[in-house]
């Protein structure tokens, strides 16, 4: 069976945790700061997990993670 292509767009986003769980960024981090409250900026700094309704497809995104 040929290998399985990896979507470089999703390699990019999400990562494997030690746990074989995947992280991810928070949205909203980028721009228009300004009206943004220091403690939402603050949380929004630290990874996240993918939802695990979401994990299925995000594994066949990324199959060698």
């Amino acid at each position: 069976m040929p290998k399985l292509k990896t979507h470089s767009g999703a390699a990019k986003r999400f990562r494997s945790t030690g746990g074989n769980k995947l992280r991810r960024n928070h949205a909203y981090t980028s721009h228009i700061l300004t009206k943004k409250s220091r403690k939402r900026k603050r949380n929004l700094r630290h990874a996240a997990l993918i939802s695990p309704a979401d994990e299925p497809r995000t594994r066949r995104l990324l199959p060698y993670a």
